[in-house]
């Protein structure tokens, strides 16, 4: 009895990892054809041929789903923040922080759709979904941390505000008016917000 319950939940998950398969195949197909805005819950799950209600248990939103497919390159993104900091450990903070948003920029320019996905497709309040998200987060902390370094002293560093402000600024929303209005380079748009926020 109990080991053909263990066979079961062996071959369900073998069923749960295959539907996860089709599904980001699916959704990569059709995001690489129309890109991420476009395309529906729906559309994927009939890509992917599967029920709505496999995927929705699998991915709550297209936000979730995004997220899961760029989380390898997540790893590598912070994997490469720890190794510049480890690097450059004996730098000023705000040099610190100048090289981590670069970093960030480049992945933001390589994976811009996948991150709008990630940040516009979540339930309800956009903008506190978007806060939550484990990207948002890592960058979040590691900011806060390097303005904590330079405030040292201060009574009020206000660290918190001013990484909301610079994850902000490089928001999808944001960074694409800056970078397709108003024609600015990704080194331009890094120059700005570290003049205006790092300086």
């Amino acid at each position: 009895m109990r080991d053909a319950g263990a066979g079961s939940n062996r071959s369900e998950r073998r069923d749960a990892a295959e539907n996860r398969r089709r599904i980001l195949n699916a959704a990569i197909t059709l995001f690489e054809q129309h890109g991420v805005q476009p395309v529906s819950m729906n559309q994927i799950a009939i890509e992917a041929q599967i029920g709505s209600g496999t995927l929705y248990r699998r991915y709550g939103n297209k936000s979730e789903l995004c997220l899961d497919l760029i989380k390898d390159n997540m790893f590598l993104l912070f994997e490469d923040i720890t190794a510049y900091m480890a690097q450059n450990r004996a730098d000023p903070p705000s040099q610190r922080l100048t090289g981590l948003l670069r970093l960030f920029i480049r992945f933001r320019e390589k994976k811009a759709q996948l991150l709008k996905g990630v940040e516009e497709s979540g339930p309800g309040d956009r903008l506190r979904y978007r806060t939550r998200n484990p990207l948002y987060n890592e960058l979040h902390q590691l900011i806060v941390g390097l303005f904590d370094e330079m405030g040292a002293g201060q009574a009020q560093p206000n660290s918190v505000f001013k990484a909301d402000m610079v994850l902000m600024a490089l928001s999808s929303d944001a960074y694409s008016f800056q970078r397709d209005v108003r024609g600015y380079s990704p080194e331009l748009i890094l120059e700005k917000i570290c003049s205006t926020f790092v300086s």
